[in-house]
């Protein structure tokens, strides 16, 4: 088994290639929780968005990536998956002498390649957060090479954490499956309050109305799931009363294949994960 690395304490600079919005969600987190701005680097080549990254959060700003990791134990990865493998080969030298942490928020590229990309003997972190980590109200799957030690990973899950709640996976080919199931499915809530609001309309509720129900609705359902801690099949029995209402609508749901649906679809883009990672290889 590769030896772990000894990882950087909090003190030392930790650099983000790469300055979008999850990026920004990440720094932000850092910086509500204490951290030195000072001790942050970001690399970005759009010069408004560096403006804004230094006069928003005091962060030290850098048109390249070779800058911004100059003295950086930890590198954090927030380009596209598609630039993924061109930045890395470009900082291989600087990694290969660095031996930095290695995070990355790149959907679909995995682990070994990235150590691949960067010279090889890199401790890396996989993870795959989601859009809501932008309010701080976000998941994140994370994944170690062996590379990593203990305070490797407990530095990755308090960057993580700032935007949001963390959970391990130990086996790599599972990455996809979280994809599938909290990267993309965001989307997933957002196609149900659509349509909750389009049945609404036709129902012939005002539209304002109809959008605050069926928002309101999702989010007072979410905060029940999460804050009982009761498993949703109970709390769906709960509201389910025996020839009623809800009870009316979730045999519709059921006999239309809701379920069946939900699976096909999680199952699409866990498998469409595994392709991107083949065709950035």
């Amino acid at each position: 088994m590769p030896a772990a690395h000894p990882q950087p304490p909090d003190s030392s600079p930790i650099a983000f290639i790469g300055g979008g919005n999850m990026a920004r969600s990440l720094v932000g987190g850092l910086v509500a929780g204490g951290r030195d701005p000072d001790t942050i680097h970001v690399a970005d080549p759009v010069a408004s968005a560096r403006e804004a990254l230094s006069a928003d959060l005091g962060v030290r700003v850098f048109a390249t990536a070779a800058e911004a990791v100059e003295g950086a134990g930890t590198w954090v990865f927030a380009v596209k998956p598609q630039v993924m493998r061109e930045v890395c080969l470009g900082l291989a030298d600087a990694a290969r002498t660095a031996r930095p942490l290695v995070v990355s928020i790149a959907a679909g590229i995995t682990g070994a390649q990235l150590e691949r990309w960067l010279g090889g003997e890199t401790a890396v972190v996989r993870t795959m957060p989601n859009t809501p980590a932008l309010l701080g109200a976000g998941v994140t799957g994370l994944h170690a090479n062996p590379r990593v030690d203990s305070a490797g990973r407990a530095a990755a899950e308090r960057l993580l954490a700032s935007a949001g709640t963390t959970v391990w996976i130990e086996d790599e080919a599972l990455m996809d499956a979280v994809t599938g199931v909290s990267g993309s499915g965001p989307a997933y809530v957002f196609l149900l309050a659509e349509a909750m609001e389009d049945a609404a309309l036709a129902e012939g509720l005002p539209p304002a109305a109809a959008r605050t129900l069926a928002l309101q609705t999702i989010l007072g359902a979410a905060r029940m799931l999460t804050e009982s801690g009761e498993a949703p099949a109970e709390l769906r029995r709960r509201v389910t009363s025996p020839g009623g209402t809800t009870q009316a609508a979730i045999e519709v749901l059921e006999t239309g294949g809701l379920r069946t649906l939900v699976a096909q679809a999680i199952r699409a883009a866990t498998r469409r994960g595994g392709e991107l990672s083949q065709a950035h290889d």
